[in-house]
């Protein structure tokens, strides 16, 4: 009677083959196997395109480097270039699993990535979602409506992509500094009629469920046309019109780069009032956001040359006293991002941050004054700059002095000891420190009130080989 063969474990098969190893008879006549034509493989056209994309990034670096695919903010961070000559589309093949979905790797890589572009890339993010339309195109314009939000400078929290029974499906919470909540509506034309009912329907279960109140919220649509008279109208004649603003993507991108071009944080508060809904048949409050705008830049540009003593300057310089402002405030901090390896977008005229907002810097400019005996800069500092700076990780007063080839970084931490030892302006409800420094000798030296003597700061200056 034959016996019942027992299956060998894989150990045993691997001390069976070593015992036998080198016994030739214990071993069968080799088989050779032939392909007998070639063989492909097909992939989607999207994985295909991140493939060779990740591919040419990778071709130099080893093998196991190669075995990971960056991230998106990896390749922005290592391969601007490239990605800027990519369509928004193309963009998105390259994160996670190539589509956007609630929850999905993919969806969590495109928000962090566009935390890192400039404002200018992310406004033409937006245009290519509305003029070359492709499958997650309104997906994507939700992340770059919420994006700009986060940039307005208010708390975002993102919608889902697809509503479900358990979701409010609301595309985005706002939360303005006052407490103001906006539940906000994206959608990429008006051409259909949008249910108010439906997104006031949004609003009210998220009073019910206490994460916004009644009186302190309101409703925010943003459309990517236009001309939008229809759906204009069809809100004036709903029973919601008093709890809607309405505003196309192209002006609440310009409002984020409005907000961008001042620095005092009163006329800030003023341009994101805008998006809450008021009644304005008296039009003082809109007139006063454009007449504050335009002034703070011509303020700061008197003020400058209000502390530079006309006396002491050379002719050619007094004749171009009064010449437009100098304003390389990006240049100078690109050279110190990369310096520090850090990404940092700007926050308003002269802040910016990481990502992630544990690094900001305040960025100063200012011309430089030939004086007859040495070259001379000023700056001034504002208590709202100083506050700004106080509520990071780490903190720093970078400086162009004359040009982006010669920046000053000083840490927050320096610059705090030094402010009682300054001179202070106060004029018209405003304060500020001043910042003179002088160059004699190939030297920089902070000037500081009568007994305090110079300072000299040089070895705060970024290496001038650095590009």
């Amino acid at each position: 009677m034959n016996k019942k063969l027992r299956n060998l474990s894989e150990e045993e098969i691997d001390q069976l083959v070593i015992a036998h190893a080198d016994d030739d008879s214990a071993w069968g006549k080799p088989v050779r196997v032939r392909r007998s034509k070639s063989s492909a493989v097909s992939l989607p056209a999207e994985l295909a395109s991140r493939a060779a994309f990740s591919a040419g990034l990778h071709r130099q670096t080893s093998a196991q480097e190669r075995h990971h695919l960056m991230s998106l903010t990896d390749l922005w961070q290592n391969s601007r270039e490239q990605l800027l000559n990519k369509q928004l589309q193309q963009i998105i093949a390259f994160a996670g699993e190539g589509k956007l979905r609630d929850g999905s790797i993919a969806s969590t890589e495109f928000r962090e990535f566009l935390s890192h572009v400039s404002s200018n890339v992310l406004c033409n993010y937006a245009e290519d979602c509305l003029s070359n339309a492709f499958t997650d195109s309104g997906l994507a314009l939700q992340d770059i409506v919420n994006q700009a939000g986060r940039r307005l400078n208010f708390q975002v929290e993102d919608g889902r992509y697809q509503g479900s029974k358990i979701n409010i499906g609301y595309d985005g919470l706002w939360r303005f500094p006052s407490g103001h909540s906006v539940v906000v509506e994206v959608k990429t034309t008006d051409a259909y009629r949008i249910d108010s009912n439906k997104i006031a329907e949004y609003r009210k279960k998220l009073i019910t469920v206490e994460k916004i109140e009644e009186e302190h919220s309101s409703i925010l649509i943003v459309v990517g046309r236009q001309d939008t008279g229809d759906l204009e109208a069809q809100i004036r004649g709903s029973q919601h019109a008093w709890d809607i603003r309405l505003i196309s993507v192209d002006a609440l991108l310009r409002l984020m780069l409005l907000k961008e071009a001042v620095d005092d944080p009163k006329i800030i508060g003023r341009i994101c009032d805008i998006l809450i809904p008021r009644e304005f048949t008296r039009l003082d409050s809109i007139i006063e956001i454009v007449f504050s705008t335009t002034e703070e830049a011509k303020q700061e540009t008197e003020l400058a040359e209000a502390e530079i003593d006309e006396t002491d300057l050379e002719p050619q310089e007094r004749i171009s006293k009064a010449a437009q402002p100098v304003a390389f405030h990006d240049a100078c901090v690109e050279r110190f991002a990369k310096q520090q390896n850090v990404v940092l977008v700007k926050r308003s005229r002269t802040s910016y941050t990481t990502p992630d907002n544990k690094i900001a810097v305040v960025c100063l400019v200012s011309k430089a004054h030939k004086r007859q005996n040495h070259t001379a800069y000023w700056f001034g500092f504002h208590p709202y700059q100083k506050e700004f700076l106080e509520k990071a990780e780490a903190s720093f007063l970078v400086l162009g002095c004359g040009s982006q080839n010669d920046v000053l970084s000083i840490p927050f931490s320096d610059l705090r000891n030094w402010l009682d030892d300054l001179w202070i302006t106060e004029r018209n409800e405003t304060m500020y420190w001043h910042l003179n420094f002088l160059v004699e000798k190939g030297k920089l030296y902070l000037d500081r009130k009568k007994g305090k003597g110079r300072l000299d700061i040089t070895h705060y200056r970024l290496p001038v080989n650095l590009s």
